[in-house]
Parts: C-alpha cells; sequence; structure tokens
C-alpha cells in the first residue's frame, strides 16, 4: 500500500495495530476522521486519551470502572451474597446483557493455563478467597468458558474455598465445549445461568 502522505500512513499503521481491523480497514478509518471537522476529530482524541488516563478497576470485583468501586458492586440492589466469577471483562458484558444475573462479579484475569505460562498466582483467585471468607457469600457461580483450562481453573478455585460453606455452581452446557463464553448468544448464555448445575455434578460427571 503505497501514501502519499506519511502522516496518513502513520495513522494507518496504528489503526491497524487494532485487534480485527487490517490495513484497508484501518484506511478507510482514517480517510473518514480526515473528512470529519477538526473539532469532532479532536474530541474522539481526547475521549481515547482521557479513557485510557482516567480507567481504573474496581478494589472489589476488578472489573473496569470510573471509580475505586464499581456501579455493580455500589449498588445496592444487587445480590451481595452471590458471586459470579468470570475470565475478563468482556464476560462481565456478555452476562449482564442476558438480564438474568443480580449478583457481584469476580473478574479473574484470565483462566489457569500452564503452556502460556499463566498459574493461579496471575490471577485474582487469592482476592476472590478473601471475599468468601469475609463477605458472607452464599453461592458463586463458575461462568468460565467450558474449556479445559476453564474447566482447570474452576477445579482449582473449588478445592481452595472447599472449606467455607459456600455453595458452588457453574453453566449448564448449553455453551458448548471449547467455546469461549464471550461468543456465545444471549438466550443460550441466559439459559445457561438460569439452569446452572452444583459443581459436583460436572466434576465427577453425574450431570
Amino acid at each position: 500500500m503505497i501514501f502519499s502522505s506519511s502522516l496518513i500512513e502513520n495513522a494507518v499503521n496504528e489503526f491497524a495495530r487494532l485487534p480485527g481491523i487490517g490495513k484497508k480497514t484501518a484506511l478507510r478509518l482514517v480517510l473518514h476522521l480526515l473528512k470529519q471537522d477538526k473539532n469532532v476529530v479532536t474530541q474522539f482524541s481526547q475521549v481515547i486519551q482521557k479513557m485510557r488516563d482516567e480507567i481504573q478497576f474496581c478494589n472489589k470485583c476488578h472489573n473496569v470502572s470510573d471509580h475505586i468501586i464499581c456501579k455493580i458492586c455500589s449498588d445496592f440492589t444487587r445480590k451481595k451474597t452471590q458471586l459470579c466469577v468470570v475470565e475478563s471483562i468482556r464476560d462481565v458484558m456478555a452476562v449482564e446483557a442476558t438480564q438474568q444475573f443480580n449478583g457481584l462479579y469476580h473478574v479473574l484475569g484470565g483462566i489457569i493455563s500452564p503452556l502460556d505460562g499463566i498459574g493461579p498466582d496471575s490471577l485474582t483467585i487469592s482476592s476472590l478467597i478473601k471475599r468468601v471468607e469475609e463477605d458472607q457469600i452464599d453461592e458463586i457461580i463458575m461462568a468460565l468458558s467450558p474449556t479445559l483450562e476453564g474447566d482447570t481453573t474452576t477445579y482449582y478455585i473449588t478445592k481452595k474455598i472447599s472449606h467455607t460453606p459456600v455453595s458452588i455452581t457453574t453453566l449448564s452446557r448449553g455453551v458448548a465445549f471449547g467455546g469461549e463464553l464471550e461468543y456465545a448468544d444471549e438466550l443460550t448464555l441466559a439459559r445457561s445461568i438460569q439452569n446452572r448445575l452444583p459443581i459436583e455434578k460436572i466434576v465427577h460427571g453425574t450431570n
């Protein structure tokens, strides 16, 4: 791709660094911005910069937040004794979109994957255990992707909190094995939440 302007070329290269954006798409985006009023482009860049500079992670659940404690954790109408454990921030958004869960979340920041160098210490498992022990949690819903790594993480966490009386459930297998939670359609995910199963049935294969 040949550019007559190094400024355009640099902008295209930066957009192309985004996931799912190739050079042709990046060029369309850059040319679109070029047609906009300067004030529009300035606002666009300022919003992105402000987001990156001021974004925080909730001290309780590790979700993205504008403040120390996120909107979900500070919402008094949410069920405080129920935790939905997810891998990523995008999974929080996926579960919220179903409108079938009114408890709190805990974002692990990944799943255990030795081949990728991700062990328990790389995740927020220790803070999850602390929440279970201190916050009178009645139920934990393990809403991890039904992959080998996801099941390994679920099993590890289950063992770590086995000394507590908390009830541990997991999504029903409406989400196909090997699939990523964030890509499940809302109806399937909603049914998986509604029909969640005690973790023993998944671990021992008695479902």
